[in-house]
Parts: structure tokens; C-alpha cells; sequence
């Protein structure tokens, strides 16, 4: 029996196809549209959550691998600013991410997971940083994670991996136990498709998996020249807790490590704070002292309380009034200049940019070192003008 033709008609999908099934779109700009939605969230691990994002009209997001954004959020009728380092890879622009672990206590780790699902908007500014293996190009590098410090260098291995760079990488990340391993089966994939790519993971204490095949304790030196001998061959990238990073410059200087070819990412501020919190004051101090590079007090008088400067904005072109006794972030905030920022206590270095001209006195608390300072480098949290400004924003 023969049906009727128009059976066999193709008919149009009654699904609507995503805009970005096609050409690339337009970049997304925080200046223009700060509004991202939540499409995706992804538990990593019992504590850490991945938070996918994209931008309502299908922008893509252009980005340095290691860089971060800022969130803008709005907690208990507060507003709170926090930085999270991007996840992602820049190779999947139609999407960004962001994996948050959820800290005891931690104002904004826990709202984010607690509140922040699919379809939820947040306002978000940036991508910012310069903590990038895209600006420094080597034959091999050395990743070296702890915690969620992990995220920047995931985003450098899964930007090396999409875009078939088989590099020489070798990824060592301390974790508390095997289960506390952020991405560890991705790494384990990455690992299988490049020859060259590889991993070890240190765990404090096995947990839960008494059969865990791991290295237990943490890392040291004769463990690092086991896992890369060539290390001092490497571009190093380290990222994690203030007291991780510190231990690793310790080994590597006490290895004869050349410097020039080591980068570092400051923790997220609220994990600072969780890690200062365990501290004494004492202990504090210690770490300060013995690190002079996070020390820097500036020498300048104030200007009398009455004074008021401009303060121009190089790339952005706006320009602000600014008085002495007041701090060049909270003048740009209540001139409506969105600025990245977090701690706003002179700790995270968020805020750090470049000032071309002008002077101003700044009192830090360790996030920005002297070569930084003498750079022409500032925190504009903990800055108030002793003269007009230029800054290159």
C-alpha cells in the first residue's frame, strides 16, 4: 500500500538550535553586559563544585589560560566582592568555569554552593591576571598545585591538551587524601592521550582508600628531583595556600632553582583568611619576616585631609575626584568605576595595577612584592593620592 508523499517530507526540528552551532560569536566584554547565567554545576569532589557560565546572548569569552574573574555578588543585602581563578579552558569559549571549594565557614565558598544553580545570574568582572603559561613560552613546565590551587594550572593543561600541544608538562599536586584530588580522572585522560604530559599526586594521608598506589606525606625536595629531575629545566607555575607556596620556594631555592623561571598565584582571599585564621599572630609574623619581598610601608607623608586629586583612567577614559585621606578604590567605587578588587585589605593583590603617573602612600598587608613596587605597581585598595594620577585601567 502506498502512503501519502508527504509523509516522507523532512519536517523542521521543533528544537532551536544554540546560537554558537556556527560562527564564532562576538567577544563578551564585562564592561558592556556584566551579567552572567549559570548553565552547569558539576560536583568534583564531596567539598568543590565546578560553576559553568555563560553569557545571556551567546558572547564568547576571550581569555588567557591562569587569568580569573571577579564575582560581584550580593549576600545578606551586602555587597561582596571575590575572585575566583577561571577552570576552564579558553579552547571552549562559549563557556567559562569557575571550582570552588567549600571552606568551613567561608562567607562566599559556601553561598556559592548553596545558592548558585542552573539559571542563576551573577555579575562578573574581568577576566584578569597575568599568571599565564601564554606569556611565558617554554620547552617544559612544572606544575605545582595543592588544594584548589589546582584550577589555574587545570586551565593551562586543558588548554594544551584541546589544542593538541603535546608539551612537556609534568603536573605534581598535594591533595589531603586521594579523595580530595580535584580533576583527578581528567588529569588521568590528558596523561593518556599525551606522551609527554605527566602527573603525580601527593596525599597527606590515604583516607578512606587504604589500597591507594599514591605518594603519601608531602612534598620535598628529594621527592620533586624523583618526579621531575630535570626540574631546574622547567618554567614553574605554582598555586595554593600561602604556606604551600612558601615551602615550595624554600625547596626550589634550596635546589639551586633560577628564579626568573618561577610564577606563583596568590590564593583566593577567602582561603587566605582560613589559612590566617589557624594562625597565631606570632606565626604571622614569622611568615611575613621571612619573606622581604611581601614587605613594602611607603615613606610618604599624607596630604592634608582637604586635599582632592583627580585620578584619570588611562584605557577606560574616565577620570575621578579622589580626596587625600581616601583610598583610590573606594573613590572609584562611589564614582560607579568597576574595578577588580577582593580583600580590600591590601592582601590578595586583585587590585594591583599600574601607575603611570603620580604618587601616592600605600600600606599593604603582602599582596604585592618590591619588585612589583618598583615596577611602578600599586594596590589601589590600600592607596590614597599625594598628587593628580594616571593609572593604567
Amino acid at each position: 500500500m502506498m502512503r501519502d508523499q508527504a509523509t516522507f517530507e523532512p519536517t523542521k526540528s521543533r528544537v532551536t538550535q544554540p546560537k554558537f552551532w556556527g560562527a564564532l560569536p562576538a567577544r563578551w566584554n564585562s564592561d558592556v553586559d556584566d551579567t552572567l547565567v549559570c548553565c552547569h554545576v558539576r560536583q568534583e569532589t564531596h567539598d568543590v563544585k565546578s560553576f559553568f557560565f555563560k553569557a545571556p546572548d551567546e558572547r564568547a569569552f576571550v581569555f588567557e589560560p591562569g587569568q580569573f574573574i571577579t564575582l560581584e555578588l550580593d549576600i545578606d543585602g551586602e555587597p561582596v566582592n571575590r575572585c575566583y581563578t577561571i577552570s576552564s579552558a579558553p579552547t571552549r569559549p562559549h563557556t567559562i568555569s569557575i571550582t570552588v571549594k567549600r571552606v568551613p565557614g567561608g562567607k562566599v565558598s559556601n553561598w556559592l554552593h548553596d545558592n548558585v544553580v542552573a539559571g542563576a545570574r551573577v555579575r562578573v568582572l574581568g577576566p584578569s591576571g597575568e599568571f599565564t603559561c601564554a606569556r611565558h613560552p617554554a620547552r617544559k613546565f612544572l606544575f605545582l598545585s595543592a588544594g584548589s590551587g589546582i584550577t589555574p594550572l587545570m586551565s593551562m593543561s586543558r588548554a594544551h591538551h584541546e589544542l593538541g600541544d603535546d608539551a612537556d608538562i609534568v603536573f605534581v599536586h598535594s591533595a589531603r587524601t586521594p579523595d580530595d584530588i580535584i580533576f583527578a580522572r581528567e588529569l588521568d585522560l590528558i596523561a593518556s592521550n599525551h606522551a609527554n604530559f605527566r602527573t603525580a599526586f601527593v596525599c597527606e594521608r590515604v583516607g578512606a582508600r587504604t589500597n591507594w598506589p599514591g605518594i603519601t606525606g608531602f612534598l620535598s625536595l628529594p621527592l620533586l628531583k624523583l618526579i621531575a629531575p630535570d626540574y631546574l629545566d622547567r618554567e614553574v607555575f605554582t598555586c595554593g595556600p600561602a604556606p604551600y607556596m612558601q615551602a615550595v620556594r624554600n625547596l626550589l631555592d634550596e635546589g639551586g632553582f633560577d628564579r626568573k623561571h618561577y610564577h606563583e598565584e596568590s590564593f583566593s582571599f577567602e582561603t587566605i583568611a582560613e589559612v590566617a585564621s589557624q594562625l597565631t599572630t606570632a606565626h604571622v609574623a614569622d611568615a611575613i619576616a621571612a619573606d622581604s619581598q611581601f614587605v613594602e610601608t611607603s615613606d610618604f607623608a599624607p596630604a592634608p585631609a582637604d586635599t582632592t586629586y583627580m585620578v584619570a583612567f588611562a584605557k577606560s577614559r574616565r577620570e575621578i575626584e579622589c580626596g587625600s585621606g581616601e583610598h583610590v578604590l573606594d573613590a572609584a567605587k562611589k564614582a560607579g568605576v568597576r574595578l577588580p578588587s577582593s580583600c580590600t585589605q591590601g592582601m590578595c593583590g586583585t587590585c594591583k595595577v599600574k601607575l603611570v603617573s603620580g604618587e601616592v602612600a600605600m600600606k599593604h598587608a603582602g599582596g604585592i612584592r618590591q619588585r612589583e613596587i618598583d615596577q611602578g605597581m600599586v594596590l589601589l585598595c590600600c592607596s590614597k593620592p599625594l598628587s593628580d594620577l594616571v593609572v593604567d585601567k
